[in-house]
């Protein structure tokens, strides 16, 4: 057998093994990963290359897991950056902020300005934990003022993975696509179950009726959705009924232990 017969496995035609990657004919490299490690005479492109992403990513959640791991019950507010502090929806979302910690909740906005900055101020005013986590972005360059608690991400999706990790359920104040991305991906977790139900609040009636109304009736009727889904979103306009839905909705979540014992009981049966 030639060391050419492609009968041969790849490891034995001459490969080149890279870490767990094998590499022959065009795909060879010309140097190894010590070499490109240690000759420090190059470009500097490689911190922008996809593995390297990988450590940064990982370094991501790292950081997101160690500051977020003992924070105990949490409601994550959503809603626009744009929202001016003399704007009436600012005051809410501050009167939000102060009432969820009242009740016992720390509160996790994306840290930046309009409502995610009021939440955070009623939350901080309040003497709660103020949680923001940041995002990288081109036109906001630190976390508000009123963030006791802060992380700032590169990636969207490790940011995402905090919100719905470290939340027990979501006040959804009026926003744009921000805001729509948060609260879809989160009704797109809870449908598919993905993760354990939990509260969603659509906070302003006259903001979010229409989408209700567009949900309960084409997207409805055209059977892409089922009435289970449309349950998941209580619409108020009252900051005491939306602390009480999140405290109800927390209520039905079960423990990670009751998680553990339903899931041995399935396996068992």
């Amino acid at each position: 057998m030639t060391p050419q017969d492609p009968k041969q496995p790849a490891g034995r035609r001459g490969g080149q093994q890279a870490g767990p990657i094998t590499r022959s004919g065009r795909s060879r490299l010309a140097t190894t990963t010590d070499q490109r490690l240690l000759d420090s005479r190059g470009p500097n492109d490689w911190v922008h290359t996809d593995p390297w992403r990988v450590l940064r990513i990982q370094a991501e959640f790292v950081e997101g897991f160690g500051a977020l791991a003992e924070l105990g019950s949490a409601i994550s507010v959503f809603g626009s950056a744009r929202t001016r502090p003399d704007h009436p929806m600012y005051t809410t979302a501050q009167q939000v902020g102060k009432a969820l910690v009242e009740a016992g909740y720390a509160v996790i906005t994306g840290g930046g300005p309009g409502i995610m900055e009021a939440a955070n101020r009623g939350a901080s005013e309040a003497d709660g934990v103020s949680v923001g986590l940041g995002i990288e972005l081109p036109f906001e360059s630190s976390l508000n003022e009123w963030v006791n608690l802060g992380i700032n991400f590169r990636y969207f999706f490790a940011r995402k993975t905090m919100f719905v990790k470290y939340s027990q359920g979501f006040v959804v104040m009026p926003g744009g696509f921000g805001t729509f991305d948060e609260l879809f991906e989160a009704l797109t977790l809870a449908q598919t179950s993905k993760v354990t139900n939990f509260p969603v609040v659509l906070f302003g009636t006259e903001y979010w009726q229409g989408l209700l109304d567009w949900l309960s009736g084409q997207v409805l009727d055209g059977g892409y959705i089922v009435p289970a889904d449309l349950d998941r979103l209580v619409i108020t306009d009252d900051v005491e009924h939306a602390v009480a839905t999140m405290r109800a909705g927390a209520a039905d979540v079960p423990s990670r232990g009751e998680q553990l014992l339903a899931e041995a009981e399935d396996r068992e049966s």
